[in-house]
């Protein structure tokens, strides 16, 4: 079953680490990123967690517009706009979670919510690539542009 833009369909950077033994059908869809055929977001992260890896939801969602009718190809064309945001580049998998059909003057538009996703094995979310913190000693304050964290002296 080709992945054709429906809710549930996820979508995998390429190259991603997968857990040994878990077969994943892909193809193209985008430059960097591969569509899942055989299975769906829910039933892949059922695999997944049965191979004791962690397929992580994460906060936010990115919602994209693009004008057309609701069809397999304008659902695609919205997730390849989606994937290819900043928020996309920092995660390995990203689901469809909703696809609104509607009309605006006259000219159908479809709306198309992506949900990121993130597979690994360890449990705590490992950074972004390129994530470097800096210290500032006299606060013991760890900072970067989005996360914080208390450095505790003994």
């Amino acid at each position: 079953m080709p992945a054709t833009g429906t809710v549930g369909s996820v979508f995998l950077r390429e190259n991603t680490v997968l857990p040994p033994g878990l077969i994943v059908e892909t193809e193209t869809f985008s430059p960097g990123w591969r569509a899942v055929n055989n299975y769906d977001g829910y039933t892949l992260g059922r695999k997944i967690e049965e191979a004791k890896w962690n397929f992580f939801y994460l906060a936010g969602e990115v919602t994209v517009i693009v004008l057309g009718r609701n069809v397999p190809e304008t659902s695609r064309k919205a997730v390849r706009r989606a994937v290819a945001k900043p928020g996309g580049q920092k995660f390995n998998s990203a689901q469809i979670s909703k696809i609104v059909s509607s009309w605006f003057l006259g000219i159908p538009i479809v709306s198309v919510t992506v949900n990121f996703r993130h597979i690994q094995k360890s449990l705590m979310l490992a950074p972004p690539k390129g994530f470097a913190p800096r210290l500032s000693a006299a606060e013991g304050v760890m900072e970067s542009s989005k996360y914080r964290a208390l450095v505790l002296h003994s």
